[in-house]
C-alpha cells in the first residue's frame, strides 16, 4: 500500500495558499487559475484553514455577500481534518467519505508539506487496482 508521502513524493509536494485576509473573490480567481477546488490559508507562516469552491457557493452566493467585500477569513473552515505521510491511501479515502470533505492537508512535525484530494487518491487506487490485475494475468498466463 502507497503512503500519503510516496504520493506527494510522485505527485508534488507544492500547495497553493492564500491568507484570511484577502478577499474571497482573489480566492476563486486563485482556484481558477491553478485549475484547483481548494486553497489552504496560511497566516504568518501557520496553516489557520481552507477555503474551497464549497466554501463560496454556500456561504457567499447562498448569502448574499459580496466576493469582492468578504474577507477569507470569515468564510474559510477552520476544523480542519489533517494526516500524516505515513497515512495510506485507503485510511485517507475512508476519512474523506467519513467526513465529506474532498481536500486532506498533509502535516509533518506540525508543518505543511502537501495536500491530497479525493481526485489524487482515487487516482492512486486505480494505479494500484490495475498493477494488481496485471500481475494476476501474468500469474495465471504465464
Amino acid at each position: 500500500m502507497v503512503t500519503i508521502g510516496q504520493l506527494l513524493d510522485s505527485k508534488g509536494h507544492g500547495v497553493v495558499s492564500i491568507s484570511p485576509h484577502d478577499s474571497v473573490y482573489h480566492a476563486i480567481e486563485r482556484l481558477s487559475e491553478h485549475g484547483i477546488g481548494a486553497l489552504v490559508v496560511i497566516d504568518n507562516g501557520k496553516l489557520v484553514g481552507m477555503i474551497s469552491e464549497r466554501d463560496y457557493a454556500r456561504k457567499v452566493i447562498l448569502q448574499g455577500r459580496s466576493s469582492k467585500q468578504t474577507r477569507v477569513g470569515e468564510i474559510m473552515t477552520t476544523q480542519l481534518v489533517c494526516v500524516g505521510p505515513d497515512s495510506d491511501v485507503d485510511q485517507c479515502m475512508a476519512l474523506l467519505t467519513e467526513k465529506r470533505i474532498r481536500h486532506l492537508p498533509v502535516l509533518q512535525d506540525g508543518k505543511l508539506v502537501g495536500i491530497v484530494s479525493i481526485g489524487d487518491l482515487v487516482k492512486e487506487m486505480l494505479s494500484e487496482r490495475d498493477f494488481t490485475i496485471k500481475q494476476l494475468e501474468t500469474y495465471i498466463c504465464g
